[in-house]
């Protein structure tokens, strides 16, 4: 079933009144499947894309989710403003000396950054209880206020780790 097929159920729908759309709307399981479809096909292109930059990973989002990464670059950047922005493993990534410092992505109901350690978790254990932290990720759900400010005290957090572990006089 394609995109014109739901385009033309809505309108079928729309005619026959609100009252009626209404209850339609709520008990249709065609309707749900078909919106399930596109999903999962959205998904799959999201998969499959190859971005070439942070630009372009957060323009292929939905806009509310868009906004809400772009809050998330801007403590990044702002706190590391001389990382470099790429694209590592299919999501943006802020590297300092040649190292990956800190990785976020978006998904379904939360963006996630990574990597959270054991350090990293340790440390930041109270301001961290409220989201869930799991195998090196924080999740932060995508319907709450984005935490700038704890974002950007993570990535410091992760740019120190890095340098602690760099070896002093080499430079990649």
């Amino acid at each position: 079933m394609s995109r014109d097929f739901l385009l033309a159920y809505d309108n079928l729908i729309a005619s026959l009144g609100i009252q009626l759309s209404l209850i339609i709307l709520l008990k249709d399981p065609l309707r749900g499947r078909l919106r399930d479809r596109f999903a999962q096909e959205r998904a799959l292109r999201l998969a499959k894309a190859q971005f070439k930059s942070v630009d372009e990973y957060i323009a292929a989002q939905p806009d509310g989710v868009a906004a809400v990464l772009a809050l998330v670059r801007n403590a990044i950047r702002k706190a590391l403003p001389r990382a470099e922005e790429v694209i590592s493993y299919k999501m943006p990534a802020y590297k300092l000396r040649g190292e990956v410092v800190i990785y976020f992505a978006a998904w379904k109901r939360h963006y996630s950054l990574y990597p959270a350690g054991a350090s990293l978790t340790a440390a930041f254990k109270n301001e961290l209880a409220s989201y869930n932290v799991d195998k090196g990720t924080i999740r932060f759900p995508l319907s709450e206020p984005v935490p700038v400010k704890l974002i950007g005290r993570l990535a410091k957090f992760r740019a120190k780790e890095a340098a602690d572990r760099a070896i002093p006089g080499v430079t990649l």
